[in-house]
This record gives C-alpha cells, sequence and structure tokens, in this order.
C-alpha cells in the first residue's frame, strides 16, 4: 500500500491548510486511518484519526480546529486545519492501521510526510 500525502506549506498563525492523504490501495475503505505529526527533536504525535465504522477521533491540542474527512470513493483522507498555531510547526504523516489506534507503532503503512510550518 502506497500513502501520498500533500497539501503542507508556510502559513501565518491563523490562517489555514488542507492536507490530503491518497491511497493507492482499493480497500482503502476497510482501514482506520491516522494523521500524526512529528516536531523536530520529538517523537511522532497522535493528531486524529478517521476510523472504519464512521467515527473521528482527536487529540486535545487540535480539538476543535482540525477536521478530518474521508473519500472513500476516491481512497483519500482529508485534515482540514484551521486557525494555525506556531507550535502546530510539523512534518504531517497519515497512516494506516487497524483498530482505533493513537499509538504510531500500530500502524502498518505511512505516507512520506509533508511539511507545515507556521509563522507567528
Amino acid at each position: 500500500v502506497q500513502l501520498q500525502a500533500s497539501g503542507g506549506g508556510l502559513v501565518q498563525a491563523g490562517e489555514s491548510l488542507r492536507l490530503s492523504c491518497v491511497a493507492s490501495e482499493r480497500t482503502f475503505p476497510t482501514y482506520d486511518v491516522g494523521w500524526f505529526r512529528q516536531a523536530p527533536g520529538k517523537d511522532r504525535a497522535f493528531v486524529g484519526g478517521s476510523w472504519y465504522d464512521g467515527t473521528m477521533d482527536y487529540s486535545d491540542s487540535v480539538k476543535g480546529r482540525f477536521t478530518i474527512s474521508r473519500d472513500n470513493a476516491k481512497t483519500t483522507v482529508y485534515l482540514q486545519m484551521n486557525d494555525l498555531k506556531p507550535e502546530d510547526t510539523a512534518v504531517y504523516y497519515c497512516g494506516l492501521t487497524r483498530g482505533f489506534h493513537r499509538e504510531a507503532g500500530r500502524y502498518y503503512y505511512w505516507g512520506q510526510g509533508t511539511q507545515v510550518t507556521v509563522s507567528s
């Protein structure tokens, strides 16, 4: 399975970005999808998840600002990020797993990451 993440960039605080994660796998709709981010010197951290049963899950740090949506026909998951803050600066990754996991080690496949930089 190949995942292609895109949509990152350099924005100012308060602005928005939408990340996309496209999967090559036709069975994509059966997977749970997570978004993670990794800042320099830090571990890969859970941002949010689009679970197979249709529910969404968000970390407390992004709840109310970030929204995940999913288009199974396009094998794509989106991460809409609003009201971005400098502390959101990181490389963002999408991953596939089975089960509602917040731990990066439970993911089978990863995209290459897309850089998000938020200036103050």
